[in-house]
């Protein structure tokens, strides 16, 4: 069993950067327009010569309502006709894709994300699916991964009966936080209820695992009724808890303008939430994968962890990382070998550009060899909290204290201080540095010092 973690209060304080949450190595900040869609057909090409299986995103950008703090590409629209024109778009999209893959390539993890996914009618649902499983090659016999995001708002029985026949075996649901207070200040307005009635329909009907999230930082939160929401979220026991922090970025994202920032919780108050949190979980059997995740022992996140098969792409932690990555929709990232690319995130373009008969590829990179290298070393820190250097050594024919030579300062520092444990053979992230692992991988990050870090939400 790994190690708990370890609150140390001196090092947050001193290692709580901006920094990137590497989803990939190198980030999405580095993307460029110089990759277009020629990049991602030749990508699929190769993906389909090796037959790799799949794994795919759906992005539906559509939403009812606003949620003040939500930093996601979406259209806020009461008119549910909106979502025609755009699946229209979409089914061309998975049409194009398709003919560049071969029927071999298994789609093991299937995500819909959003925006609201069940902002979609029943029937717009089974259509969108029914184009997934003509073009490409879904699984029918639940042993995929296949999840969709819930806002409990929006959906009742008969839709998680429908999400269920649709071949759905995992849900996550978007929380937040309990209190009214709270929840008017960043308009969702959500009950207990609600949330508890889509749990059980999803038990009763034999889903694989409940996913839930919540946010701290929010305006109006303290530790005392933030602590209480995470009370009632042991409660209703989900399989998996994801604890963000809210990043206030009101220049970036015009909703956040409506949060009043006097309502705010400090830093001290911050830190207090994160670290009761972690505490009342702990105490509650769930083990801390990292990166805000948590997840039951019998979860299979943590059962990678232990086997240490456990990956990061931009699905998060998954176990699914071997597979060639494919976003579907507006502003959707893609991961096929060495290419990240992404579609573009403004809604126009993005069905204009299929409207013509083109994907709408707008941006990405191709990795380099350093790029490589280095996205090896943060996905082993990033998942396992530890790194072997033989296996870097061997992988990419590298001395690796030799290749990183000039970071050797930092790693020292780092050990000194408590982070991690540094020897002439390994790396491993100790229990007081868990928390704070995204600064050690921000070390090895060759692109940090060329970018705007407030661009970035901040470690803790």
């Amino acid at each position: 069993m790994l190690d708990a973690i370890r609150w140390d209060s001196d090092l947050i304080r001193r290692y709580d950067l901006a920094g990137p949450r590497y989803t990939s190595y190198p980030t999405a900040a580095q993307f460029a327009g110089q990759v277009g869609s020629f990049d991602l057909l030749h990508a699929l090409r190769d993906s389909r010569k090796a037959l790799k299986p799949l794994s795919l995103y759906v992005h539906v950008p559509f939403c009812a309502n606003i949620c003040y703090y939500c930093a996601c590409n979406k259209v806020i629209t009461k008119d549910r006709g909106r979502a025609h024109a755009y699946l229209q778009r979409l089914e061309q999209e998975i049409q194009l894709i398709g003919c560049h893959l071969d029927p071999a390539q298994r789609v093991e993890q299937l995500h819909l994300g959003g925006g609201t996914p069940t902002f979609l009618s029943h029937d717009e649902l089974r259509q969108l699916m029914a184009k997934l499983r003509q073009h490409l090659s879904l699984m029918d016999d639940d042993s995929g991964d296949y999840g969709i995001e819930i806002d409990p708002r929006e959906a009742d029985w008969s839709t998680m009966g429908l999400l269920r026949e649709l071949g759905f075996n995992r849900v996550s649901i978007g929380l937040q936080d309990l209190d009214p207070a709270v929840q008017r200040a960043v308009n969702r307005l959500q009950s207990l209820e609600e949330t508890r009635a889509v749990i059980e329909a999803a038990r009763t009907l034999q889903f694989r695992s409940i996913n839930i999230d919540l946010i701290y930082g929010l305006p109006k939160q303290t530790p005392e009724n933030f602590a209480r929401t995470v009370e009632e979220v042991i409660n209703l026991q989900p399989d998996r808890l994801s604890v963000f922090n809210y990043a206030h970025l009101p220049e970036r994202f015009m909703p956040q303008r409506r949060i009043n920032s006097q309502d705010l919780p400090n830093p001290v108050q911050k830190l207090a939430m994160l670290q009761g949190t972690i505490e009342q979980l702990t105490a509650a059997g769930y083990r801390y994968i990292g990166m805000d995740h948590f997840a039951l022992p019998d979860d299979e996140l943590a059962i990678a962890q232990e086997e240490a098969t456990l990956q990061r792409n931009f699905q998060g932690y998954t176990t699914h990382g071997h597979c060639d990555l494919i976003g579907l929709g507006v502003s959707a990232i893609s991961q096929v070998g060495d290419l990240y690319c992404q579609n573009s995130s403004d809604l126009a373009q993005y069905q204009n550009a299929l409207a013509d008969g083109q994907l709408a590829t707008s941006r990405g990179l191709v990795c380099n060899a350093d790029d490589r290298l280095r996205r090896a070393v943060i996905q082993q820190l990033m998942c396992h909290f530890s790194l072997a250097f033989a296996e870097i050594e061997q992988d990419f024919n590298v001395d690796f204290r030799g290749y990183f030579a000039s970071l050797w300062p930092q790693l020292q520092t780092m050990a000194a201080d408590g982070l991690l444990e540094l020897t002439q053979t390994h790396i491993k992230v100790l229990p007081a540095g868990r928390l704070l692992v995204r600064s050690v991988c921000m070390v090895f990050d060759a692109y940090l010092e060329q970018q705007n870090r407030q661009r970035f939400s901040r470690v803790i």
